[in-house]
């Protein structure tokens, strides 16, 4: 009986040597199409959705490109998951990443023709990432104790990552921005408290960074525009209740007396809800849904800032930088915990008025206004930043740091090799083959900006086999660098993860050898 009755009419399945030529197609693929965005001198993708508005998002980050790619090929979504992971865990090195698995994919498909076993292949590459690890180990510098020294490692981070993004012409700003922003974390890797706000306007050297927290609200009319030792309810909660609200109730009157006792009646009822919040001893509230002019003129009387339309994001974080809780019943004022802060005061950026909040409770709490020339570049902005404070978040906590610019993957190449050549059989070949694919990502750099590839690599290559070398690409005069020198560092656990994951997601493609794709389900005609 043959064995293709067993699914569905519209089912397929691909079997052995298929599968994994679809599998290794569509990694490949999805590498090739991101590989030219890596290093310093990688361009940028313009991704154009087809949905309303025809949104359009220039980027070179990883990550950010795999997510809006609607792909079929189930190998190319490993690959965009490893992507979205590395993006979470380390925020940096998301196409290094997925150059890197794919590298690999591409050197075992050459041992596959060989009829090496995928198997084989796997255990070689394991023992040759186990390798490559220890060689970091040692070369890890860690200078957590020295404080002057670890600030100047983390700018060098800072700038390294920033280089390969818009930020790259002003990574010195940047770089300071975000060491400064992570500074004040004190060593906590939740980046909650740092909040960017991008206005358009001005150029990207206008950033800065603010202590406190800055609101993107404007203060309502006749309210006080300054307040000292604020004290600060945070709520969600409808101000907004002088209209019958119940859909479809109608109220029969025979006067307009009636009429008037009804709004009467509501107008106490929101009286009393407005002497309700007053009674918390507060001077500034702030809502997130609307404030009707009644209760604003109420809260303006009794000399309280009150603030409506706050936007979630907003709302929740600034009740956890002030220390409040976000309320939404007032019958017993004891059990609301209230934000306090030293002052609240509204401020200007650009055009915009903003309330910004200083000295609140919450010391390491920040703000990053980036300004900059359209929508479009402030994201791409934003994101990038969001990268490096990632990095530098994760760099305080595990302080080790290496040398960048294709010196890890040089020295982690140079170590398989010498494995490979100690190692019998044909696993020998699938090691090998893991040091080309490392050696990739240099050469990757390299062609971006443009150099002669294989004389680069090759020069590289011999400078690696002296003792403790520090070579790398140095892409701006297009030789090999002392990377000690041009002051290029990554953070270990930035290579780590994208050289375990990269492994990882490899091994999983090569153990296929059968794909099926189910019937789609069909739509029954309820007629």
């Amino acid at each position: 009986m043959p064995s293709e009755r067993i699914f569905k009419d519209e089912a397929s399945e691909e079997k052995g040597e298929r599968a994994r030529m679809s599998s290794f197609v569509g990694a490949v693929a999805i590498c090739d199409l991101i590989k030219t965005t890596l290093g310093p001198k990688g361009m940028d993708k313009i991704l154009q959705s087809t949905g309303r508005g025809r949104k359009v998002t220039v980027t070179n980050d990883g990550a950010t490109i795999l997510k809006s790619l609607h792909i079929d090929n189930p190998a190319a979504k490993v690959l965009i998951d490893i992507s979205k992971a590395q993006d979470d865990e380390v925020g940096d090195g998301t196409t290094s990443v997925v150059v890197l698995a794919g590298e690999l994919l591409r050197e075992a498909e050459k041992l596959v023709a060989l009829k090496i076993h995928p198997m084989t292949i796997i255990a070689g590459y394991r023992m040759a990432a186990e390798s490559a690890l220890k060689v970091l180990l040692k070369r890890v510098v860690d200078n957590k104790e020295d404080a002057e020294k670890f600030r100047s490692d983390l700018m060098k981070i800072a700038m390294t990552t920033l280089s390969s993004k818009i930020l790259s012409q002003d990574k010195v700003h940047f770089a300071k921005l975000a060491v400064d922003a992570v500074m004040r974390l004190k060593g906590s890797t939740n980046l909650e408290s740092i909040q960017i706000i991008k206005k358009p306007g001005g150029s990207l050297t206008d950033s800065f960074l603010d202590e406190g927290f800055i609101l993107d609200k404007k203060i309502g009319i006749g309210q006080p525009k300054r307040i000292e030792n604020a004290k600060i309810l945070v709520a969600n909660t409808a101000m907004d209740t002088d209209k019958v609200k119940i859909y479809g109730a109608r109220v029969r009157v025979d006067s307009m007396t009636k009429v008037a006792e009804i709004e009467a009646a509501e107008k106490d009822k929101m009286r009393e809800k407005v002497n309700k919040i007053i009674a918390h001893g507060i001077n500034c509230f702030i809502n997130r849904q609307l404030i009707y002019n009644f209760p604003e003129e109420l809260f303006a009387d009794a000399g309280i800032l009150a603030i409506e339309h706050a936007d979630f994001d907003g709302i929740e974080r600034l009740a956890l930088v002030t220390g409040g809780e976000i309320a939404s019943t007032f019958d017993n004022p004891e059990s609301v915990k209230l934000g306090h802060c030293k002052l609240i005061e509204e401020i200007m950026i650009g055009e915009d008025k903003l309330i910004h909040f200083s000295g609140v409770e919450m010391g390491q709490a920040c703000t990053i206004v980036l300004r900059g020339a359209s929508d479009h570049l402030l994201d791409e902005a934003e994101r990038s930043l969001h990268d490096a404070l990632c990095v530098l978040s994760q760099t305080v906590n595990d302080s080790r740091v290496l040398l960048g610019g294709g010196w890890p993957e040089m020295v982690m190449a140079r170590e398989v090799d010498d494995l490979a050549r100690k190692t019998p059989g044909k696993k020998s070949l699938a090691i090998e083959a893991f040091s080309r694919a490392l050696q990739a990502i240099p050469t990757i750099i390299a062609d971006n900006a443009g150099l002669d590839s294989a004389d680069l690599i090759s020069q590289l290559r011999a400078e690696h086999h002296k003792e403790e070398s520090n070579a790398g690409i140095d892409v701006i005069t297009g030789q090999v660098g002392d990377m000690a020198e041009l002051g290029i560092s990554e953070a270990f656990k930035v290579k780590q993860a994208v050289l375990l994951s990269a492994t990882e997601a490899a091994e999983m493609i090569l153990r296929v050898d059968e794909i099926i794709t189910c019937a789609p389900r069909k739509r029954e005609d309820r007629m």
